[in-house]
């Protein structure tokens, strides 16, 4: 058995969202390696996020974001409680997706999802929101998007 570092047991359990014993756990079936316990927590927890996307989502935020009065942003991102509404990690995902749209202007949420992350384009938009639903244990979806822009004719 690897000698299993508790400062990677505390890292893992912070970005994924796991118990302490799950984070250790990974860790052992890695053989302690920290990048390979990571990528399996994702995935369990990814799996786990596809199993809740058929709960009924209606909690949520509608967030904005304005860029020197020049773009504007409004979208709707939907969980299945209020409680996980009023979370910070909540709000930052919604935070970071009215950014993303500013940045790379989706059509809509299916273009949205489908678009590699502005803040880090080796993940899908889709797979970044299905993180959070993870960390959260809620459905977590984009309900709806508009994007405009000074002078932009739709």
């Amino acid at each position: 058995m690897a000698d299993i570092d508790i400062e990677n047991v505390k890292r893992l359990r912070e970005l994924t969202g796991v118990g302490i014993t799950d984070a250790k756990a990974a860790l052992v079936e890695s053989g302690g390696d920290f990048d390979k316990a990571l990528a399996a927590m994702r995935q369990k927890g990814l799996t786990k996020a596809e199993k809740r996307a058929e709960r009924e989502a209606r909690a949520g935020l509608i967030g904005t974001y304005s860029h020197d009065g020049r773009i504007g942003v409004i979208i709707e991102v939907n969980c299945e409680t209020d409680f996980v509404a009023k979370t910070d990690e909540f709000k930052e995902l919604v935070k970071d997706l009215t950014l993303h749209i500013a940045a790379a202007e989706p059509a809509d949420v299916k273009a949205l999802l489908d678009q590699p992350f502005v803040k880090n384009p080796e993940i899908m938009v889709g797979d970044y929101v299905k993180q959070y639903g993870a960390k959260l244990g809620e459905n977590i979806m984009v309900r709806r998007l508009s994007r405009m822009a000074l002078g932009e004719i739709t």
